[in-house]
């Protein structure tokens, strides 16, 4: 697997920045974050502790159906459902229908990098 590079923006930022990429006038670097999260906050919860455990479950057991993650986990398949949508939606997991509909978690990544500038310096140059 491979690292998930991902950054910290505003809504307005990510606007600019796509807009700029779009134009021809900023071209990403290599290295810069493919996923971003609006706050520090979201990243947080996101990745929080309880996830990414549920995350390294996924990895290790490759459960074939939500059902099965569900019993593995002990959580409820209703919220885990939520949860991996999210996690889905930052590139965290894929969920592939299966046979007779079932949804297959999969891991994509086995490390996160985040980020982070602490100055607006720092900021404006993202």
């Amino acid at each position: 697997m491979s690292t998930l590079k991902t950054g910290i923006a505003s809504y307005e930022s990510m606007k600019a920045r796509t807009l700029a990429i779009a134009g021809g006038r900023y071209k990403p670097a290599e290295d810069d974050p493919s996923v971003w999260f609006a706050s520090v906050e979201s990243f947080a919860k996101v990745l929080s502790e309880r996830n990414r455990e549920l995350l390294g479950l996924i990895a290790r057991e490759k459960p074939a159906s939500l059902t099965e993650l569900a019993a593995l986990s002990g959580r409820n398949k209703s919220n885990l459902s939520r949860t991996l949508k999210t996690m889905s939606q930052y590139g965290l997991v894929e969920l592939k229908r299966g046979h007779r509909g079932a949804v297959t978690p999969r891991v994509r990544f086995d490390r996160v990098r985040l980020d982070l500038a602490l100055t607006s310096a720092s900021r404006r140059a993202a």
